[in-house]
């Protein structure tokens, strides 16, 4: 049931799309490497072989963060922690079997919302038994629940993805950016995956939802450079946004139970306010605050800062990813469950 909040949310997306059409920003071209990987997705894939999976995926993903806003957060990170290994192939559901899988490695430890993910796979399964692979079921439930608070979908989601049958810890060790990362590992960890400058950039606004844990970024906060000196922060943060992460924060690099809003004041609004504070120098993580040491990659969280511009990137940035080293045809497998190979 759409409520009248959604209802205008709706036409508030449908005017920043139609200005967004005006926008003129030239941007750095991206790789057509993951457009090349692409063959075998389209819009509509199981117009035919089960009409319904996508209506049906959207009204349980909406049923759960009506309920916990949090979600959003929570499938987008698992969407990209799943295509930056092995590609777009739900190996990140996989539960570990014969070896570790990917989602027991320490990156993907704080994941969540697995339980939901097989949910809409239980309904898709119900309608139409061994057709609609986890792998869309992810990317949809990662587009619907970003989407919820617009009442509308904010981007197109090609499908046509079959599952992958192995997972693995040590991959997903090797695969993810890790949110310490300086500016040239992010840059060379996203042009393996034959996506762009561009696109590290604007799927770095993803940040403006969810949260981070202290033991991820509580180097900047104390004991910098290793002096034991009780100022020192990392400078590239802003003073009054580093004190305010130390109140949050205990003095220990190891805290992993503390977490804190990414995006202070707005971090469950899907929304531009990422680059605004970065720009402010506000990024939670090094991997954040890395974009404005490279003069490309500012000029572009300089753009973003604008809501029409980023929306309307950020579509086709999320949709180059989901291509990332999809299988298709008869490639891989239509998992009955998502945590498991079919026997």
């Amino acid at each position: 049931m759409v409520t009248k909040k959604q209802e205008g949310n709706k036409l508030a997306l449908l005017r920043l799309v139609a200005a967004a059409a005006a926008v003129v920003v030239v941007f750095a071209g991206s790789s057509g490497t993951a457009a090349a990987q692409a063959a075998g997705l389209k819009k509509g894939f199981y117009k035919k072989s089960c009409p319904k999976a996508e209506d049906i995926a959207r009204r349980v993903v909406w049923n759960r963060v009506a309920g916990n806003p949090e979600l959003a957060a929570k499938f987008l990170r698992m969407f990209f922690h799943d295509c930056f290994v092995r590609g777009c192939d739900a190996s990140v559901l996989l539960d570990s079997a014969s070896g570790t899988a990917e989602k027991n490695a320490a990156p993907n430890l704080s994941l969540g919302g697995f339980e939901v993910i097989e949910e809409v796979k239980a309904a898709v399964e119900r309608e139409c038994p061994g057709v609609v692979s986890c792998a869309d079921v992810l990317a949809l439930a990662a587009r619907d629940s970003v989407s919820y608070q617009y009442g509308a979908a904010l981007w197109e989601v090609e499908t046509g993805r079959r599952d992958g049958t192995v997972s693995s810890d040590q991959e997903a060790l090797a695969d993810i950016p890790a949110p310490s990362s300086a500016f040239p590992v992010l840059l060379a960890n996203f042009s393996a995956k034959g996506l762009a400058l561009q696109d590290l950039v604007v799927l770095s606004g993803g940040h403006t939802i969810g949260i981070g844990h202290c033991n991820l970024f509580s180097s900047r906060l104390f004991n910098f450079t290793g002096k034991n000196n009780p100022s020192d922060v990392d400078p590239s943060l802003n003073p009054s946004y580093a004190r305010f992460l130390q109140g949050q924060c205990r003095r220990n690099r190891n805290d992993n139970s503390t977490v804190v809003a990414m995006d202070p004041g707005s971090s469950l609004s899907f929304d531009s306010h990422y680059f605004v504070n970065l720009r402010a120098r506000q990024g939670m993580f090094t991997s954040d605050a890395a974009l404005l040491t490279d003069g490309r990659a500012a000029a572009l969280v300089d753009k973003l800062q604008d809501p029409d511009v980023f929306l309307d990137h950020f579509k086709n940035s999320i949709k180059r990813m989901g291509q990332i080293g999809v299988l298709t045809g008869g490639s891989g497998q239509i998992r009955k469950r998502c945590s498991a190979v079919n026997s």
